[in-house]
């Protein structure tokens, strides 16, 4: 009888409060899309980062002729000075993984490839070009143990931070996120408002079917269940709602546009959507039960 109860009271509500609840549901479906946006920004962020950090190379740059470089005060780097770097480098393994020498030769051919469409190309000769070792680590974060050890080191001209630029990126990635974050937090305090607008309505349109109630004592939680019910229901819809959307962005412009097009990178999946959409689901429950709680212990008295 008490579950008829509850079902028949929970039916009453939402007919009476349509557009109460019609907004409840597009409000917390707009709140928890911009968190699921949040978090998947927050994830494929974090996805770019191992990405580009494991293929970050320490590129040692060895002097070439009349470099301005005090390390390179004696001119062009010398055969024993290349064959230390060299067998410093090994020595440091397993941090290096691999280490590669680029010649002059090599260096120049991949700058045609880089500059191919470019004037300044006519201007430059293979002579030119400073020889290097790129040295892959096994271990990318050690970056500046390896890089710090051949900085001014005789024969070598320059070690580029290249981690500088990624940070760069990342830095406005995480810049976006924090934005995402900052309006899921203003839709979800709207939220709140809303369903509290909407149980405090719904009771008072019942008020006085709860004022029987309560004259032939009915427990307090009976006389609430009913419109925590509402207020669940209608931000499971919106949940719903939600995720369909965040699977449509993922599934459509991220997994089949973005990843065919753009090869360079790496990107989420749905994968990634499924591992946040619980938590999607108990924010939403949890708003709805919170609101409602707090709103029927201070109108919810007859």
């Amino acid at each position: 009888m008490r579950l008829q109860f509850v079902l028949s009271e929970i039916g009453i509500g939402l007919r009476r409060n349509v557009s109460m609840t019609v907004s409840v549901v597009l409000v917390t479906m707009i709140s928890l899309l911009l968190l699921g946006m949040a978090l998947l920004a927050s994830a494929q962020v974090s996805t770019m980062k191992g990405f580009w950090y494991d293929k970050v190379e320490v590129s040692i740059f060895l002097c070439p002729n009349d470099s301005p470089y005090p390390s390179c005060a004696d001119g062009e780097v010398t055969q024993a000075q290349r064959d230390e770097i060299e067998a410093q480098l090994n020595s440091l393994k397993p941090l290096v993984q691999k280490v590669y020498f680029e010649s002059k030769q090599e260096a120049y051919e991949h700058f045609k490839e880089q500059f191919k469409d470019s004037a300044i190309l006519n201007n430059v000769t293979p002579e030119q070009m400073p020889e290097s070792f790129r040295v892959k680590l096994s271990q990318p974060e050690k970056f500046d143990v390896v890089a710090s050890a051949f900085r001014g080191a005789p024969g070598v001209e320059q070690v580029p931070d290249t981690r500088k630029l990624l940070d760069n990126l990342f830095a406005v990635l995480n810049a976006v996120t924090w934005v995402a974050r900052g309006l899921a937090v203003v839709m979800a305090v709207t939220a709140v408002l809303l369903i509290a607008t909407t149980v405090r309505l719904s009771a008072f349109s019942r008020r006085r079917e709860i004022g029987i109630m309560r004259l032939v004592g009915a427990p307090s939680w009976l006389i609430q269940l009913p419109f925590l019910m509402e207020a669940v229901l209608a931000t499971i819809v919106g949940t719903v709602l939600a995720t369909g959307l965040l699977f449509l962005g993922v599934q459509s412009g991220i997994t089949g546009f973005l990843a065919p097009r753009v090869r360079s990178l790496q990107f989420i999946t749905v994968d990634d959507l499924w591992s946040i959409a619980p938590l999607l689901l108990v924010a939403g429950v949890l708003l709805a039960m919170l609101s409602s709680v707090v709103t029927m212990r201070r109108y919810l008295r007859v």
